[in-house]
């Protein structure tokens, strides 16, 4: 028996391998957390389990200038089950070619979902709040988003609604599943 294979196909977390964004190997934890089996998933492109095809565009974007920087990546998204389901996800990378972040690179997976209900955000909601729980102003948001600051500050008082908060330090505590 193969130690470091036998350790990828049963760790306790999803972990996935992938070149070019197209899922080459997967263990266990990521299939179910997927809701799928290893087989079915193998192959398949990391698109098909982003919340939006948006969703795929926007965070590739920032995850590929991100790597080519640092050869790493983390965040927390909303993701998307096979049977449709939404949840939040912890997200970790290590690109093997940080001059090419996408040619090979190895991710971890955590399910949120217990911790952080899924709440109907849109498309640039979702973005708003992944960026506030990075510690971002709204001035930064604006930034990294190409939206004014008042735009911003439009969509944190939606999601202050939302989430029924009503401070910012709330909702972070909200969107991250600390307990209040």
């Amino acid at each position: 028996m193969d130690i470091i294979a036998d350790a990828f196909d049963n760790a306790p977390i999803g972990l996935a391998v992938l070149e070019n964004r197209q899922i080459i190997r997967c263990n266990r934890a990521f299939a179910e957390m997927f809701r799928d089996t290893v087989a079915a998933i193998e192959g398949e492109p990391i698109a098909a389990f982003y919340a939006s095809e948006e969703d795929f565009q926007t965070i590739g974007a920032r995850v590929y200038a991100r790597m080519r920087e640092t050869g790493r990546h983390h965040d927390e998204r909303v993701m998307r089950r096979r049977d449709g389901d939404l949840f939040w996800c912890r997200v970790r990378g290590q690109s093997t070619s940080p001059q090419n972040p996408f040619q090979r690179s190895i991710w971890s997976f955590a399910d949120l979902s217990e911790e952080r209900p899924v709440v109907a955000l849109t498309q640039r909601e979702r973005e708003v709040a992944i960026l506030t729980c990075r510690g971002l102003t709204s001035k930064e948001v604006a930034r990294e988003m190409g939206l004014s600051y008042r735009t911003v500050e439009e969509y944190r008082a939606r999601l202050l609604k939302k989430f029924g908060a009503r401070k910012l330090a709330e909702l972070v505590a909200k969107l991250s599943g600390m307990p209040l």
